[in-house]
C-alpha cells in the first residue's frame, strides 16, 4: 500500500499503518458513514481523524490509478496548500492508496481531528443562534480571504466549515472535506459569487453576506453583489431540486 507522510509524523508511521490495516475493527465511528467512513483514533494523547473513501466503480478505479489524483491524495495536498496560504484546516498527517493491477481499491486520508463549536449549518438552521450576525459576517470575511488567495472551494457547503469561538467576539474558521478545489491565479466576480451558491437558500442570509462582501470587494456595488449572489443561489437550488425529482422518479420505476 502506497503511503505519504507529513514529515512531522514520520515517527508515527507504524502506529498509523496499524490503524489503516485494522480500520474496520478499530477506532470510533464519526458521523453516519453512509458514503465515506470516518473514524477517530488516539495518537499520543491527541485525536486523529482517518477518512476511508468509498471504493470507486471500475472506470474510476482505472482513472484514479493512471490518470487522476485520488481523493485521499488531493485532500492531503490541498490541506498542505491551504495551511501554506494561512487558511485554517485540520493538519494533514498522511494519505494511503491501495491498488491492484486493475486500479485503485481503497484510499485513506489521515488528519488531526478538530473539535468545533458549530458549523455554518447551525447558522442556516437556527436564526437566533447566539452572536449570529457577527459569526455570519466573519464567515464572509473568511470566504473573501479564500477568494483573494485564488481558492475556489467547490464543496463550500453548510457542513464543510468548522467554526470555533476564540474570544467573545472572534471566531476561527476551518475547511474540511477538501478533495474538490481549484487554485486560481485570480478569481473573477462570477466565480466568487457562484462560490456562495451552496450555502443557504435564505434571502435574509444572502442580504447580510452580500452587504459584508461589498465592504471588502470594491469593484462592485452592494446591489450588484446581492443580485449575482442571489442569482447563483437560486440557480443552484433549482438544479438541486431538479436532480432530486429525477432521482425520486428513477427510484419509483425500479
Amino acid at each position: 500500500m502506497k503511503n505519504i507522510f507529513n514529515s512531522e509524523f514520520v515517527d508515527k508511521v507504524e502506529v498509523i499503518q496499524d490503524y489503516i490495516e485494522n480500520f474496520d475493527s478499530k477506532g470510533e465511528l464519526f458521523g453516519n458513514g453512509k458514503r465515506n467512513k470516518i473514524k477517530l483514533f488516539e495518537l499520543e494523547g491527541k485525536v486523529i481523524n482517518i477518512k476511508s473513501f468509498k471504493i470507486p466503480h471500475l472506470i474510476n478505479k482505472i482513472a484514479y490509478k493512471y490518470f487522476r489524483k485520488t481523493k485521499a491524495r488531493r485532500s492531503y495536498e490541498y490541506a498542505t496548500a491551504l495551511l501554506a496560504k494561512g487558511i485554517g484546516t485540520p493538519q494533514p498527517i498522511a494519505y494511503f492508496e491501495n491498488s491492484n493491477f486493475i486500479g485503485l481499491n481503497d484510499s485513506y486520508y489521515v488528519s488531526e481531528h478538530l473539535e468545533c463549536d458549530l458549523t455554518f449549518r447551525e447558522l442556516v438552521q437556527i436564526p437566533d443562534y447566539p452572536d449570529y450576525d457577527n459569526i455570519l459576517r466573519q464567515f464572509v470575511k473568511f470566504t473573501f480571504k479564500l477568494h483573494e488567495a485564488g481558492i475556489e472551494f467547490l464543496d463550500h457547503s453548510p457542513g464543510n466549515t468548522l467554526i470555533k469561538k476564540c474570544t467573545d467576539e472572534t471566531y476561527q474558521f476551518c475547511l474540511v472535506d477538501l478533495n474538490r478545489m481549484i487554485f486560481h491565479h485570480k478569481m473573477d466576480f462570477e466565480q466568487r459569487m457562484r462560490n456562495f451558491s451552496r450555502l443557504t437558500s435564505q434571502k435574509k442570509m444572502i442580504e447580510v453576506m452580500s452587504n459584508e462582501y461589498s465592504k471588502l470587494y470594491k469593484e462592485k456595488s452592494e446591489n450588484e453583489i446581492f443580485d449575482s449572489m442571489w442569482k447563483a443561489t437560486t440557480k443552484f437550488q433549482e438544479e438541486f431540486k431538479r436532480k432530486k425529482r429525477l432521482k425520486n422518479k428513477l427510484k419509483f420505476w425500479k
